[in-house]
């Protein structure tokens, strides 16, 4: 391995990295608001890529019928439990009927192909933020003080329902999206790609925003007060529901706007997510599921791991990726003190 080889496998490495990065921050997010390991994450990812390319094809998203049958969903749910209550009424149904049947009604008939990029873009997450909130509602929500083991096991069930409807409503064809920008210049010889910036610079601005959401906005200061003590927070006045709603939506968001910055890089599939979220877990398992900072160096230590070993041993980058978390997890359990969950 010469220089110019390790540059270029570090460029790899670094937008890989930054991918995880953005995924462990969501998963840790997710984990300590909600104690929920969301192995849906990556479904996220594929989903907003898939969403993307439909609209750029001319075609109708499948992610449009997830939301109108979600939000449905969701309506029957919340209207059974708030009966009498006329002002809930009206938010229920503004959320999961009105919002779903406005944003089919732009997609439908706005032609959305004809649309600018960041036109796309944003009707692309209007369509697959709110199915966070959704998922949260309707599988996470009624076992909120379930042990972390059953909240595990519902996440598997809801990754194979969600992988289920990406097969059903996208197929089994590969997508991918044009780049964009089509600049690049030379970096010691060795050639960047825009969109190789435009993930890097994306990545970085939002976890300023990020940073800036937990440290100066009031909901921000909520989460982060859930996220240390459930009940502490709930004697404050802070609703952990409200909580839940908000991490799987900013969870939901991070992952829909990466599978958007890789769809240009390589080819998506239904289940292409999994993957790509599993890698994002094991950096949020050598943050120990609490660090943010820690998390997303590890996602770029991931990122730089599976670059590298493409190199020396492209049959085995999968097994060298994930086994990296067995000295990890032997060494916090050397080290972690054991705290029961809270009652």
């Amino acid at each position: 391995m010469d220089l110019q080889i390790a540059l270029l496998l570090g460029q790899e490495g670094i937008v890989n990295g930054a991918i995880y990065a953005l995924l462990a921050l969501a998963l840790v997010l997710v984990f300590t608001v909600t104690r929920v390991i969301f192995i849906p994450q990556g479904e996220f990812v594929a989903f907003g890529a898939l969403t993307l390319a439909c609209f750029q094809a001319g075609s109708r998203p499948g992610t449009l019928w997830l939301l109108l049958g979600g939000g449905a969903l969701v309506t029957v749910v919340e209207l059974f439990s708030c009966r009498g209550r006329l002002r809930r009424w009206r938010d229920v149904l503004g959320w999961n009927v009105a919002y779903p049947l406005l944003v089919a009604m732009l997609v439908e008939f706005g032609r959305p192909q004809e649309w600018s990029l960041p036109a796309q873009v944003a009707a692309t997450l209007l369509l697959v933020v709110p199915l966070g909130p959704m998922v949260y509602r309707l599988a996470y929500q009624p076992l909120a003080e379930a042990p972390v083991l059953v909240l595990l096991i519902v996440s598997v069930a809801i990754h194979l329902a969600l992988v289920g409807a990406g097969l059903l409503f996208f197929g089994a064809e590969g997508w991918r999206t044009p780049a964009f920008s089509d600049a690049g210049f030379d970096l010691l010889d060795i050639p960047v790609s825009g969109q190789t910036l435009w993930v890097v610079g994306v990545t970085a601005c939002l976890m300023v925003v990020l940073s800036l959401f937990f440290g100066r906005s009031l909901w921000g200061k909520a989460l982060r007060a859930t996220a240390i003590n459930r009940v502490g927070a709930r004697l404050m006045g802070i609703s952990t529901t409200a909580a839940g709603k908000i991490s799987f939506m900013v969870a939901a968001a991070i992952g829909a706007l990466s599978g958007i910055l890789i769809a240009p890089i390589t080819t998506i599939y239904y289940d292409t997510g999994f993957l790509i979220g599993l890698k994002g877990f094991v950096g949020a398992i050598v943050g120990g599921m609490v660090s943010y900072p820690i998390a997303a160096a590890g996602a770029l230590f991931v990122g730089m791991l599976e670059s590298f070993s493409s190199f020396w041993a492209s049959e085995f980058k999968e097994v060298i990726v994930f086994t990296m978390i067995i000295p990890v997890l032997f060494w916090r359990s050397l080290t972690t003190r054991h705290v029961e969950e809270e009652e």
